[in-house]
C-alpha cells in the first residue's frame, strides 16, 4: 500500500541524517499480520528467503530483464559507475554507533549493498549513471497493535538523464513493480519458517 511521504519523515529513523542530499521517491507498506515488536530480523530473514526480482511474475521479470538490457546497451551498470566509483558510499557517513553495528547480511540475488542494520531499520544502497539510490526499511507499530514492515525509496538523480530515468519508470514502479513485491513480501511472512510450538522468536 503506498503511503504519504509523512510516514517516513515523521518518523526518527537514523537514515535521516545521512540522506539530507536525497529526495524521497516512494514510501511504500506491507502487512504482516501478527507481528511483534522484535520480529523485525525474522522478517529480513523471510525477504532473504524469498529472493529478488527472478522469483516475480512475468511482467516484472520482463521489465527487470528490460532494464539489465539497456544497462548493458547503454553501459548505465558498468562498474566504474557504481557505488565507491561514481558515488561515495553512504557508509562513509555513517556516525561512530553505526559503523560499531554488526554488518548487515547480504544477499547473492539482491544488487543492492547493505549500509547499516539495527533492530528496527536496515538501509542499502545502489549506484549506477542515472541515479544513487537508497532502500530504506523501517518496523513500524500500527494502530491494530501489530507491526508492518515500511519500505521507502530515497534517490539522487544524476543528472538530467538521472531526472528523466525516474521520471520514465514510475508508472512501472507505481502499477507493475510494487504491487508484485506487495505480493511477494507479505507471501514472505506468511510462509516463514516458525518454531515447532508456533509461537514468534521472541515469546516467552
Amino acid at each position: 500500500m503506498r503511503l504519504p511521504h509523512t510516514a517516513h519523515t515523521a518518523r526518527p529513523w537514523r537514515i535521516h541524517e545521512l540522506t539530507r542530499d536525497f529526495r524521497l521517491e516512494d514510501v511504500w507498506a506491507f502487512r504482516t499480520p501478527g507481528a511483534g515488536p522484535d520480529d523485525f530480523p525474522a522478517m529480513l530473514a523471510a525477504l532473504r528467503e524469498a529472493g529478488g526480482p527472478e522469483r516475480q511474475s512475468a511482467p516484472v521479470r520482463f521489465l527487470f530483464a528490460l532494464r539489465w538490457k539497456l544497462g548493458a546497451l547503454f553501459g548505465w551498470d558498468r562498474p566504474t559507475n557504481g557505488v565507491g566509483t561514481r558515488v561515495r558510499s553512504l557508509r562513509e557517513r555513517l556516525p561512530a554507533d553505526l559503523r560499531r553495528a554488526p554488518d548487515a547480511p547480504g544477499s547473492g540475488s539482491d544488487p543492492f549493498t547493505p549500509v547499516y542494520e539495527l533492530d528496527n531499520e536496515r538501509a542499502s544502497e545502489l549506484a549506477n549513471t542515472t541515479v544513487h539510490t537508497v532502500m530504506h526499511l523501517g518496523w513500524v507499530p500500527t494502530d491494530r497493535g501489530e507491526y508492518e514492515l515500511r519500505m521507502a525509496a530515497l534517490v539522487k538523480p544524476n543528472g538530467l538523464l538521472g531526472r528523466a530515468y525516474m521520471a520514465a519508470i514510475a508508472p512501472f514502479r507505481h502499477f507493475v513493480v510494487y504491487p508484485a513485491l506487495t505480493r511477494q513480501w507479505e507471501a514472505a511472512w506468511r510462509d516463514r519458517p516458525r518454531p515447532a510450538d508456533g509461537r514468534r522468536p521472541g515469546d516467552c
